[in-house]
Parts: structure tokens; C-alpha cells; sequence
């Protein structure tokens, strides 16, 4: 059993120096080849950084900023800040340089970390507007030049001066754990960013919870591919595998996650639903493009599949016949789709937004399940999330220990714990709105609880559609079914204070071109698919399908087929993927007001 740390420099020096069974505590790829970075080399060169902070002035208290994707150097630079008992305040990379300078200046950054060239030209570009920011050091030994340095000369600093800070191990020892850790800046669907102050006690007590959730150790290995600069990724993907000894490997990114599984063949993997929807679509168009026979073996596992994992969920015996059938199919069909995600996944974990149930009953049925949970960025995150030995589809889990779960009047979720954030930064009205005196954190979130202590998420309170007719409708499950269609990519309800909803859509383009190439439909490019009447009319028929149990007054009366995708680099999204419902309400303003002229 290894023991719980207080502060999570106690966590870093006691991973590193129990280390684990490989002796290896991360991996990246470098000109193709995956490289090693042992517990030993990570030791040395958080050391080194932790005292070049201190030769740079930074104090204790004071803030760091990082804006970086995930690589060691994230880790080094997050550990070496710990160590100095500085907060890091960690900045996606896709922000617009006006974000990251709002960021800066509200936390006050004097040292600022930046990857590649891009990260570091963004940075020049907004230094006049950031007028404490003394430093800027670029991770990448290419992005450097002028008064940006690079790590590596930083780290040399760091190892010239380590005789006049022979006591940094026990100065990083001697962080209290209700001493701020880090202030993560939580991007929301309006206005400004509120920084959330979370201290190493919040942040501790979320990773000695969840470890018994999530069932790891050192035999284990992880594929880290979220931003590291969101809470999900940062306390499961990062100080909970250091503390378990998980190896943890950095993806090349999002785009290389798919090759990267079959190289590193991970045990343990954390996502956003977001992948599971992908792969899930991927296998079934896939399925429907085979041959005859291969397309009906496949129907015929699935069904098989999801008639065992009801048994098994449920906690019913499995017949023996079903069990057996079961087992042909798992070899037949089922083997194949693990094999894609590199073979040894035990678990996978979704979070940071609903999960479609019938994504995670197909992957159950794979013997891939997946653990849903709950959290928030003020909340370090993990509320609640479903246990490897009882999974409820459907549900987000019960709370973790020591977590308090409550729902108000309203439905709103309210909790209270250890894992609850000090406030918000600098913002104690805006703190006053959540936290109340006695601890209770409103999330915003609407739920109920069942007989069992499982947490059942049904919308954000904040994104409630109340029609002109007084209904109210939550618009997250209607979206979610409405991506249970093979030509639905993603779908926005609008509807508020409106006499009715409609619905924004973006489909699913390569079914459907194959769909319109068999229809001998002419099309330039997808603006052009999109706007054929045919087409349109297609996909209201396949949405009212899939959305044909919905009352009247929830049914989207119109639909607006889009050509792309939401993306981050617009707006639309938040870094963490959630959708910015009033953004695209505005950005779409014309379009959907003809929706409406029409009646």
C-alpha cells in the first residue's frame, strides 16, 4: 500500500523515488522512436528547474504560467513549480492571443513557459499588453532567440546554483496542504475566464478517491492525449499515474491517438466522449461498407453482446447458451475492435460531458468498458464516477469518498468535500454565487440520485430551453440522441424564450456523400451537399427517426444543416470540447432567425 501524501510535492518525491516496475515514469516520441524518461532523469531535471526559479525570483506564492501541449516539459516545469511552492497557471495552447493575455494579466505571471514557435511568437506578440511578465522561456530549443531563452539553458542555470539551494527538497516539504497549487482558468460558455484556486489538499484528496475507482498500478500504462492544462487530464492522467506508478505516455496529439494505441498498447486510457463516438462510428460504418456476410456476422455479435451485457449489468446469471454465444463472438468480431485500441485495455474513463449510453453499452459489450464520471474544474474534479466492479449505464457513478452529494429543490447538484476549490481568484462575488458559507459548491448541473447512490446527470441548469409556451426542455440528451445517428456528427438545440426548438446539425459527411454518390446527386463541395433539397430532406428523415420518442414540445421542428464542424479556434467550443450554446446561437444569428420566419 503506498501511503496517502498531504501536499503533492510529497506525492512527486515519493513516486520518483519508489519509481515503479520498468523504472520508466513517461515516454514521448522523438523523430519517430518512443524515448524513455526514467523516474531518475524526471528527479534531476525538476530539481534543476526548481532552483533556476528561484534564481530567476520567483517566490513562493508567486505564478508561472505554462502554455504548452502534453510532453515531459509539462510535467517538469508543473512539478518544478510545486517544488518552489509557486502556482502554475496552465494555458491551452489554442487560445487567441487576447485570452492568454487576459489569463496573464488577472494572474499576475512574471515567468511564462512556451512550447514550439507558434507558442512563443503568440507570447511575443501580447508582451506589451502584459506588463509584469519578466520572462519568457521556450520549451523548444528552436522557438528561442532574443530575450526568450530556451529550458535547456534554464536547466543549466538551475544545475550551477544547486549548492546555494541545498535545502530545496526540504523547502518543497515543507508546502502546507491547504497552500494554493495551482490557478487552472476555466474558459465557461460566457464572459470572462474565473481562475480557480486550488490548493494541494483539493487536489490530493481527488487522487488518493479516485485511485480505488479506477483499480491501477505500476503494472499499468497510460496513453496521456487530454490537455494537460484541464483538471481531468492534470490530477488523473498526471499526478494520479506518477503516485500509482503508471508509465504515462504523451500522444503526438489528437490526431495520432489512433496509431499511437496500437504502438503503446495502453492498459488504462482517459478521454472526453468525444473519442468514444468517433471510434464507435468508425466500426459501424465500417461494418455496413463489408460484404454481406461479414455485415450480418457483425449485427449478429452486437445483438449478442448487448443481450450479454444487459445480464451482466443488471447483475442477472447469464444463461449458458447466451454465454457461449457471447464467447464466439468476442472472438469473431469483438477481439478485432480491441485490437485496434492496441489490445490490453482494461478501462477506459469519460468525462467532461455526457456520454451517449449506447456508445458506452457497444463498447461494454466489446469488453471495453467504460467508467463515467462527473466533476467540474472547482471540484479538482471527481465527484462521482462508476466503479469497475458496478458499472450503471446511464449514470455518472456514486461520489467518491469523503465526497457529499446533495440535490437542491431546483435539482440543482450541490457537493461538499475536500475537493471543493478556495474560490475564485480575485472574484469573491462571483465566488459567493457557487460556494456557499457552509461548503455546499453549486455546480450548475441538473441530476438525481437512485436508490443506489448513483449520480444520473440530466443538463446544465445554465442550459435549460424555456420555450415561449412556459416548457422546459434540456437539450444535452436531445443532442446526444440525435448523434446516435450514423449521418449526425454534432447537433446544437436552440430554442429559448422561442415559440419552438430547432436544431443545428452537422452531419456525419462521409456516409452521407456515399449516400448522395448512390442517389447520382451532383455536388461541388460540401457547402454545395448540404444545400441540396435531397439531402436535407434525408436528414430530417433520419433525425425525426432517431428522435421519435421525444414529447411534441421537445421534437426540433426545424433543422439547419452545417457544412463543418464546431471547432475551439472559432469560438464555438471550449478547449475542454463543451459547446458554447450562445456562441453559436449568435455566430448563426441569420440562418436560424430564417428558421424562424418561415414558422
Amino acid at each position: 500500500m503506498i501511503p496517502a501524501p498531504r501536499t503533492l510535492t510529497e506525492l512527486f518525491l515519493g513516486a520518483v523515488s519508489r519509481g515503479n516496475r520498468p523504472g520508466v515514469a513517461m515516454r514521448h516520441k522523438r523523430d519517430g522512436r518512443w524515448v524513455d524518461v526514467p523516474h531518475a532523469e524526471l528527479l534531476a531535471k525538476v530539481e534543476a528547474l526548481t532552483v533556476a526559479l528561484r534564481e530567476l525570483g520567483v517566490r513562493p506564492g508567486d505564478r508561472v504560467g505554462l502554455m504548452a501541449e502534453n510532453r515531459p516539459e509539462w510535467a517538469i516545469v508543473d512539478y518544478a513549480c510545486l517544488c518552489a511552492r509557486a502556482m502554475d497557471v496552465p494555458i491551452y495552447p489554442t487560445l487567441p492571443g487576447r485570452q492568454v493575455a487576459y489569463i496573464l494579466n488577472d494572474a499576475g505571471v512574471e515567468v511564462l513557459f512556451a512550447s514550439t514557435k507558434a507558442q512563443v511568437e503568440k507570447a511575443r506578440a501580447i508582451r506589451g499588453d502584459v506588463p509584469a511578465l519578466r520572462h519568457v522561456i521556450a520549451l523548444d530549443a528552436d522557438a528561442a532567440g532574443g530575450d526568450v531563452r530556451t529550458l535547456d539553458a534554464v536547466l543549466a542555470d538551475g544545475r550551477a546554483a544547486l549548492a546555494r539551494h541545498a535545502g530545496w527538497r526540504e523547502e518543497a516539504l515543507a508546502a502546507e496542504p491547504g497552500e494554493l497549487a495551482t490557478l487552472i482558468y476555466t474558459s465557461g460558455t460566457t464572459g470572462d475566464p474565473k481562475g480557480v484556486m486550488l490548493t494541494h489538499a483539493n487536489l490530493v484528496s481527488n487522487v488518493v478517491a479516485a485511485i480505488e475507482a479506477l483499480a491501477i498500478d505500476d503494472r499499468d500504462e497510460c496513453l496521456s492525449f487530454l490537455p494537460l492544462s484541464h483538471i481531468f487530464e492534470r490530477m488523473a492522467g498526471h499526478y494520479l499515474m506518477l503516485h500509482q506508478g503508471v508509465v504515462i505516455n504523451y500522444a503526438g496529439g489528437i490526431e495520432t491517438v489512433a496509431p499511437d494505441m496500437l504502438e503503446v498498447k495502453p492498459t488504462v486510457m482517459l478521454s472526453v466522449p468525444r473519442l468514444y463516438e468517433k471510434i464507435h462510428a468508425r466500426v459501424l460504418e465500417g461494418a455496413r461498407n463489408s460484404g454481406a456476410v461479414k455485415r450480418a456476422l457483425f449485427a449478429w455479435a452486437l445483438r449478442t453482446g448487448l443481450a450479454w451485457s444487459e445480464h451482466v449489468l443488471t447483475g442477472k446469471r447469464v444463461p449458458a447458451a447466451l454465454d457461449l454465444q457471447q464467447r464466439v463472438a468476442d472472438r469473431l468480431v469483438f477481439a478485432k475492435i480491441r485490437e485496434r485500441t492496441g489490445g490490453r485495455v482494461r478501462t477506459f474513463v469519460s468525462g467532461g460531458a455526457p456520454l451517449n449510453p449506447e456508445v458506452a453499452r457497444f463498447f461494454f459489450a466489446a469488453g471495453l468498458p467504460i467508467l463515467e464520471g462527473y466533476g467540474l474544474t472547482e471540484t479538482s474534479p471527481v465527484i462521482t464516477v462508476n466503479r469497475s466492479a458496478r458499472v450503471k449505464i446511464g449514470t455518472v457513478g456514486p461520489t467518491l469518498p469523503g465526497v457529499e452529494v446533495r440535490i437542491a429543490e431546483d435539482g440543482e447538484i450541490l457537493t461538499r468535500g475536500p475537493h471543493v476549490m478556495r474560490g475564485y481568484w480575485h472574484k469573491p462575488e462571483a465566488t459567493a454565487e457557487v460556494l456557499a458559507a457552509d461548503g455546499w459548491f453549486h455546480t450548475g448541473d441538473i441530476g438525481e440520485l437512485d436508490g443506489d447512490g448513483f449520480l444520473r446527470i440530466t443538463d446544465r441548469k445554465k442550459d435549460l430551453i424555456v420555450t415561449a409556451g412556459g416548457k422546459n426542455i434540456a437539450p444535452q440528451p436531445i443532442e446526444n440522441l440525435a448523434k446516435t445517428s450514423r449521418f449526425v456528427s454534432n447537433a446544437v438545440m436552440i430554442g429559448d424564450r422561442r415559440k419552438f426548438p430547432v436544431m443545428l446539425v452537422v452531419p456525419q459527411l462521409e456516409p452521407l456523400k456515399l449516400w448522395a454518390e448512390h442517389e447520382r446527386l451532383l455536388f461541388q463541395n460540401d457547402a454545395d451537399l448540404v444545400a441540396l433539397p435531397e439531402v436535407q430532406a434525408k436528414m430530417d428523415r433520419e433525425l425525426r427517426k432517431v428522435l421519435r420518442d421525444l414529447a411534441q414540445f421537445e421534437m426540433p421542428k426545424k433543422f439547419l444543416l452545417l457544412p463543418h464542424d464546431f471547432t475551439i479556434e472559432a469560438g464555438e467550443l471550449t478547449p475542454k470540447l463543451s459547446v458554447r450554446r450562445r456562441v453559436i446561437e449568435e455566430r448563426y444569428r441569420e440562418p436560424i432567425e430564417a428558421l424562424y420566419r418561415g414558422g
